[in-house]
């Protein structure tokens, strides 16, 4: 791929192209980025992106988010560029020929690693910085322990965030939700736990855990809270901005100061010698003062910190704005610049924005603006890849163009004032409202025929906050109730306070359970960071065209409403409508704007790429298609399926009888006194080893005496020897690890010592023999009586073996009847009479086997009872089993089916597929399965042997075309259990 010069993110994609070169085989650990990066970075891309790791969890990176992190890896650690100068130098050293663009990277403020993800708003911008900042503490923490002092890696993170709501998000994210009572916050709840399968590998998921919540610093904390070894600070930008300002008068004032022949005022002279001065319009208040105070502390104790890695959340904030008509530095990013001043390489910035761009605006009465990128995108993932994924909801456009005999176009869109000044809503504005909210209640009516539990919500966002009121009253007006409307505009949490604020807070960001409130009214405070999913309307009532302000006030619909793999088809054909011009099916997953057609320009290019539709104001259609919600039928019990699941087996116990010392066989290969005269008193005992590689306590001896010092010391080293004498074998060498010193036998070995003692005394040589008498004891090192009395006793112990049982098995059933009503496509699913429910369905695409087989069921007499199993729906029916890699993953039949004398689970599978390592994998596995379960007794498992059953394609229609009984297909394709120890290794249940 060619890539421009001249192109805003050349970066962007010389980075992907790079990493993709890098990264071929990454899946399947064969990538020559694993050469390339430290062995703590293998390691996380192995558990992030690697096949085997990825087949075993629920979810994984999509492909954005995974290209954000390689990008950055690429660029940070395979590059390993000090600033954006050298990192465009290794990347696209062309690119620094195009305009201005050397002057602009060689700036103080890139003057360190510093990199920009450009991803689209709902696309998971979150889970990459906490990916990002796990990689970096890992390495450090690796690179410490091996003392390597690695600055491209830290422990010490900032994260920024642009105000209230992004931070409250953040606080949520890294230490979880707020408990009822203010008692604290439930980590439990954090994205860090929740999702730790995903960032973590399971060797360092403790000490990850363990340095969050150690470290980890709200606002006002940062610089006081005493950390353990590293910090996690979360702040808002404006700690940070208000410091840069008291900042840039601190240098105007020295500046002033020292100037020749200019007398400074008293004022400014106490401002600089004073180390805070309160506000003139606020007297000498202390609360000013001391905050005031801790803005400059936290200033100087992140100057302070070796390194640092800032994360600057929705980034768009903290780049040039205009002023005076020129661009300049937003004062908290001026402060960043101070905190990495000394840093070098040792300061990174990680910006993170779905905008990341300013707008300049251009020069006539009808030019437009122009967006002007920011130079450090390093990954874009922009919202036409987010939505063509399917990762986002689609866009559509309400269209209305007339209202009466007046066209919405002529209509004023801003809020008026009537002749006595007193505001209003102009009449393009109610019209656009009524629209909003005539289209909110069909998308509540529709939506609870198919799910109760799913409250779509409507989001206004007004020109001002003289505006919401207006629209809050308008709302109630048109029949809401006042607890239908929510409105948040900027300045409510300094209205309210705290105390007030938390609990409008916690309703705001809980929208998506309740039904209350329905319509949600602000200006800019939910501008960006109102993460919920049930936004489906925006009604923008802005007189703003900033495009910059449009996508951020559509990014607030964007998060997907139905992620079950049940609404994919018909996702899917909404999105394949819309980029073929048609309105969609259905409003799931459709986010509906109400825009005034001055802005439709803004869309144009959308609409172009086939990625916004269009819906008119027939109101006939119904918003959810063909969904259809199907109830349990009547008579469901005689249908259903209880699925046993064995909690806990029967305890077997393992006990000793006690060996009777008089049956054992003494010691007759040489007489007592032939051996004593093999044995010289105070020699080194030397004999041919009658049996090799014997072990004797730790060390392993080649035909000697046993290293002991005294009778003790031996019955302690035989009891250990004769407890072992039937484990595995050890391997050679010279000294035996402590922990491959496994007894086999379960035997008490205080019991087994004084029954060796009793056994050497009485007899072992037919006759008393007094182990202290001289030194007998020396007798017993020799190796023919050390291996007599091993065999012996070994012999003697597995004799002695009872084994027994107690307790009962105990079964909990679960019914597939437990999930009550399930969602199917009319146009994809048929009638039935045999199942708990009305109707069954298949998948729209490749599901012509599972529709046959539901046919077939339904007419075959022998099957008394079946049903499709939905993995989101019937998640209980799940089988575990040990991949082709080694690693354990779950498995979901596709049908149950009981006949007469059986009950299987079906997996149906085209017959290529049926010989698949892993396929083979999931047969064994469940077919072990079903085994222990005919070893319950039969009223815990409805009186039938259960099976599981691979029936492939070809078979399948070679029977069906044969007019064969489903039961007899169901019996010949049935698997049976593996017997031998090598295939039960196999499995994992």
């Amino acid at each position: 791929m060619s890539i421009k010069p001249d192109d805003p993110l050349v970066l962007a994609k010389s980075l992907t192209q790079r990493a993709d070169q890098l990264c071929t085989g990454l899946a399947s650990d064969t990538a020559d980025l694993y050469e390339l990066v430290t062995p703590t970075t293998a390691e996380l891309l192995r558990w992030w992106f690697g096949e085997d790791a990825r087949q075993t969890r629920p979810f994984n990176f999509h492909p954005g988010q995974q290209q954000a992190i390689l990008n950055t890896i690429v660029a940070h650690e395979v590059l390993g560029s000090p600033d954006l100068k050298a990192l465009y130098e290794q990347a696209c050293a062309e690119a620094l020929l195009v305009g201005d663009r050397l002057a602009e990277v060689s700036q103080p403020k890139h003057a360190h690693p510093k990199y920009c993800l450009k991803m689209a708003t709902g696309t998971g911008k979150t889970w990459v910085l906490q990916a990002l900042l796990v990689w970096q503490m890992l390495n450090k923490t690796a690179a410490l322990e091996e003392g390597i002092d690695d600055p491209r890696f830290s422990r010490r993170f900032l994260i920024v965030a642009p105000g209230l709501i992004v931070y409250e998000r953040l606080l949520d994210a890294f230490v979880g939700k707020e408990r009822e009572a203010g008692n604290g916050r439930d980590f439990s709840t954090s994205d860090t736990e929740r999702y730790a399968e995903l960032f973590v590998p399971p060797a360092y998921r403790e000490r990850v855990r363990q340095f969050v919540q150690g470290n980890f610093c709200a606002k006002q904390d940062i610089g006081l809270k005493a950390t353990g070894n590293g910090m996690v600070a979360v702040t808002n930008w404006h700690l940070l901005q208000e410091t840069g300002e008291e900042l840039a008068e601190a240098e105007a004032d020295e500046e002033l100061l020292e100037t020749a022949g200019i007398v400074p005022e008293a004022h400014d002279v106490a401002r600089h010698v004073l180390p805070v001065v309160p506000g003139r319009a606020t007297g000498n208040s202390l609360e000013v003062l001391d905050n005031r105070w801790a803005r400059g502390r936290v200033i100087a104790f992140l100057q302070a910190l070796p390194d640092l890695v800032v994360f600057n959340d929705e980034a768009h904030h903290i780049h040039d704005l205009k002023k005076d008509g020129e661009a300049g530095e937003v004062e908290w990013q001026k402060s960043l610049s101070r905190i990495a001043e000394g840093k070098g390489r040792r300061f990174v910035q990680v910006d993170f924005s779905a905008t990341p761009y300013n707008e300049r605006a251009g020069r006539g009465r009808n030019a437009g603006s122009t967006k002007v990128w920011f130079p450090h995108i390093v990954a874009d993932f922009d919202l036409k890849q987010a939505m063509r994924a399917g990762l986002v909801k689609s866009l559509v456009l309400d269209k209305r163009r007339e209202i009466g005999a007046v066209p919405l176009e002529s209509l004023e869109f801003k809020a008026e004032r009537d002749d006595d000044g007193t505001l209003r809503l102009s009449e393009g504005q109610r019209i656009m409202l009524r629209a909003g909210l005539q289209k909110l209640k069909r998308l509540e009516q529709d939506f609870g025929g198919i799910d109760p539990a799913r409250h779509p919500k409507m989001l206004v966002v007004c020109e001002d906050t003289n505006v919401s009121p207006l629209v809050a009253q308008f709302m109630v007006d048109e029949g809401l109730h006042d607890n239908d409307v929510l409105t948040v505009d900027s300045g409510k949490k300094a209205e309210l306070g705290e105390k007030d604020w938390a609990p409008l807070r916690q309703r705001l960001f809980d929208v998506d359970r309740h039904a209350q409130p329905r319509v949600i009214v602000s200006v800019l405070m939910l501008r960006e960071g109102f993460d919920v999913n049930n936004i489906c309307v925006i009604v923008p009532l802005r007189a703003s065209g900033a495009q910059i302000l449009l996508e951020q006030t559509i990014g607030r619909g964007l998060r997907l409403m139905w992620r079950d793999a049940e609404f994919d088809d018909i996702k899917r054909e909404n999105r394949e409508r819309i980029d073929r011009g048609e309105e969609p099916g259905s409003l799931i997953d459709i986010l509906s704007i109400v825009e005034h057609p001055r802005f439709e320009q803004f869309y144009d290019e959308l609409m172009r790429d086939g990625l916004v539709g269009t819906t008119g104001d027939d109101e006939g259609g119904s918003t959810v298609g063909d969904l259809i919600t199907v109830e349990r039928r009547d008579g469901w019990e005689a249908f259903d399926f209880a699925v046993p699941f064995i909690l806990r087996d029967v305890d077997e116990s393992l006990e000793h009888l006690p060996i009777e010392l008089d049956s054992l066989p003494p010691f007759t290969q040489m007489p007592r006194s032939a051996l004593s005269a093999l044995l010289g008193k105070g020699d080194t005992f030397v004999s041919q080893d009658l049996q090799s590689s014997t072990l004797f306590g730790d060390y392993r001896v080649e035909g000697s005496v046993m290293n002991v010092s005294g009778y003790n010391e031996y019955l302690s080293r035989l009891t250990r020897r004769v407890g072992q004498a039937l484990s595995n074998p050890l391997p050679r060498g010279n000294r035996i690890a402590e922990h491959l010193a496994t007894p086999y036998m379960q035997v008490n070995s205080t019991v087994l010592a004084q029954a060796l003692d009793d056994y050497i005394r009485e007899f072992l040589f037919r006759e008393p023999f007094e182990p202290f008498a001289g030194e007998n004891w020396r007798l017993l090192l020799l190796q023919p009586v050390i291996d007599h009395i091993v065999k012996v006793f070994g012999l003697a112990l597995v004799q002695s073996e009872a084994r027994g049982t107690t307790g009962e098995t105990e079964v909990r059933h679960r019914r597939l009847s437990e999930v009550e009503r399930i969602t199917l496509r009319e146009s994809t699913s048929m009638d039935v009479t045999k199942c708990i429910y009305a109707r069954q369905g298949w998948p729209a695409r490749s599901g012509g086997l599972e529709r046959a087989f539901i046919e077939w069921c339904q007419s075959d007499a022998g099957v008394e009872a079946f049903c499709k199993l939905s993995e989101n729906k019937h998640d209980f029916v799940r089988l575990r089993y040990v991949r082709e890699d080694g690693l354990p993953a779950f498995y979901f039949p596709d049908f149950m089916v009981r006949t007469a004398d059986a009950i299987y689970l079906v997996e149906t599978k085209a017959q290529q597929q049926t010989s698949h390592p892993n396929v083979q994998r999931k047969r064994r596995a469940a077919a072990t399965w079903c085994s222990r379960i005919n070893e319950l007794p039969p009223y815990d498992r409805n009186g039938r042997e259960w099976h599981y059953a691979l029936v492939g394609e070809s078979l399948f229609e070679d029977w069906r075309s044969k007019h064969a009984r489903m039961a007899e297909l169901l019996a010949f394709c049935r698997i049976r259990a593996a017997t031998s120890h090598v295939d039960q290794g196999l499995l994992a249940i």
